[in-house]
Formats: structure tokens, C-alpha cells, sequence
């Protein structure tokens, strides 16, 4: 049968997470989080071909459309991640009144105080370290776990000082200071998760461009590709009747934004260039089939 004290500490707990719904099911906060992550992504992914993701003109829409997934992995964690704690949790609250079981928590809070020190200190030493590929994810979560560490620790600590009577316990708003440094180092290495899968996800499409459409533009002037050897060019014939001259093949069409087109050449590679096309009278447009069998 749970002993009191377990049974004030889970509802504590489930008081905790219904604030914390409170606070994140507004759809506002949950859209501008889905418009953010969409952002990231889709700036790193176009940014590798050169073009700067406000020129394109994405709508809020398409950002959100874009934002699961780069948050895919994320979530996946998260949840796997919660479900184990929320274990763990109720484990320590059963054990709690068992001998020996103060002095562990005490024990996590120095831990968890010493891994927040040293992610403290991987922060201040960012001109050293920024060129470490993996410094924008590994310095948030050493922070993250330092600060949850510790948080829940102090949070256990008050808890047990509760249930025994005793006058003195940490500060509550140093656990509430130290959860709100934990989700804001959540969300730096969530932010760095949505920009690496659209760096990643550049490099795919980079990799295979026969995985976009296929496009046949013509135009009525000559476009002067300095891709010459990855886009065929041909002269129209001429024609009382025909306002386009030359005509161009060989190109992937990367993205439409707006009233513009961004096309790329079938092979790519860092010496290439994004040609961007306006989407109206001055050009034409044939879109080829990916010749597979019906």
C-alpha cells in the first residue's frame, strides 16, 4: 500500500506536468515552435545550394509543413527519453523512505552540479571550440543533463526535507531557474537537430538530383550558363510565330517559391550555380517524365 508521503510526491508530480501542459498546448506557442524548427531546417538545406531561404518567399505554412522532419528524431527521444524518467521517478518516490536514500540525492545533486560546471565551461570556451563540428549539440545537452540532474535532485531533496518535518530545503525558484536553463538548452539542441537535417537532406538531393523534376525551359534570350558542360543548349528555329529562342535541358527544378523558380544542373557539386527563372511569359516550361515503366 504507498505510504503518504508517495502519495502527496505523485501528485505533486502529475500538478507539475498539467502546468507544464498549460503552458505548451496553446496552439500558438505550438505553431511558432513548428514555424521556428521549419525555418532552421529549410535555411541550412537551401543555403547549401546558395540561396537564402527569405528569397525564396516559403509562406508560414510551408515552414511548418516542413518542420517534422527535422523534429522526427527529436520527438522519438523525447518521448523514449520521458517515459524512462517518469520510471525512474516513481521508483525513487517508493524508495525514498528506505535508509541511505537522503545521501544519494545529495550525492546527485554534486553530480549533477559538476556536469552543469563543466558545460558552463565548454560555453565560455566557444571561441576555442566553435570549430568543433559537434560543439552546438554536445555543449547544450552537457548542459541539459547537468541542470535536469541537479534540478530534480534539489526538487527530491525539498521533497524528503518535507516528508521528515524539516525546516530547512533549497530555494524553490533555484530547481524552477534550473528547469527553465534545461529547456532552453532542449530547445539550442533541437534547433541544431533541425539544422543539421536540412544540411542533410541538401546533401541528398545534391547526391541524386534525379530524384527532382526534370525540366526543359525556353527562353527568349540567351541565358549565358557558366554550367555549360552540365546544361545543353540549343538554338530554336526561327519563326514568325515563335517568341522563344534557345532552349535548355539537363535541369533539376530544386524549389518554386513565390513567382520564382530555382533551378540546379543533373550533377552537382560546389562550383555550380542555382539559376533562379521568373514564373512568366518570358519562359517556357516542359516538365519530362521519370521514365519508369507504367
Amino acid at each position: 500500500m504507498p505510504e503518504p508521503g508517495e502519495k502527496e510526491g505523485g501528485a505533486q508530480f502529475e500538478r507539475r506536468l498539467n502546468v507544464l501542459g498549460s503552458i505548451i498546448a496553446p496552439a500558438t506557442l505550438l505553431g511558432a515552435l513548428l514555424f521556428y524548427f521549419g525555418y532552421v531546417s529549410s535555411r541550412a538545406q537551401y543555403d547549401y545550394f546558395g540561396i537564402d531561404v527569405d528569397v525564396i518567399g516559403l509562406s508560414t505554412q510551408d515552414y511548418v509543413m516542413r518542420s517534422p522532419q527535422p523534429l522526427m528524431l527529436p520527438l522519438l527521444v523525447f518521448a523514449l527519453v520521458g517515459a524512462a524518467l517518469i520510471a525512474w521517478h516513481a521508483q525513487i518516490r517508493r524508495r525514498s523512505s528506505r535508509a541511505g536514500c537522503a545521501a544519494a540525492v545529495r550525492r546527485g545533486v554534486v553530480v549533477g552540479l559538476v556536469i552543469l560546471v563543466i558545460g558552463v565551461v565548454a560555453l565560455l570556451a566557444s571561441p576555442l571550440l566553435a570549430g568543433w563540428g559537434y560543439y552546438p549539440l554536445v555543449t547544450p545537452l552537457v548542459l541539459a543533463l547537468g541542470g535536469a540532474i541537479a534540478a530534480y535532485s534539489l526538487g527530491t531533496v525539498r521533497f524528503l526535507a518535507r516528508t521528515a518535518g524539516a525546516s530547512h530545503r533549497p530555494p524553490p525558484g533555484v530547481v524552477v531557474l534550473l528547469w527553465a536553463a534545461v529547456a532552453a538548452c532542449v530547445f539550442w539542441a533541437t534547433a541544431t537537430v533541425a539544422q543539421w537535417s536540412g544540411l542533410g537532406l541538401a546533401q541528398q538531393q545534391a547526391r541524386r538530383p534525379d530524384n527532382l523534376p526534370s525540366v526543359i525551359v525556353d527562353t527568349e534570350e540567351r541565358l549565358f550558363l557558366p554550367d555549360e558542360e552540365r546544361v545543353n543548349e540549343i538554338e530554336l528555329p526561327a519563326s514568325a510565330d515563335e517568341t522563344f529562342r534557345f532552349r535548355y535541358w539537363g535541369l533539376r527544378l530544386l524549389i518554386v517559391g513565390g513567382d520564382r523558380m530555382f533551378l540546379i544542373p543533373n550533377a552537382w557539386d560546389n562550383h555550380n550555380t542555382t539559376l533562379v527563372l521568373p514564373l512568366d511569359g518570358s519562359v517556357r516550361l516542359q516538365f519530362q517524365f521519370r521514365n519508369l515503366e507504367p
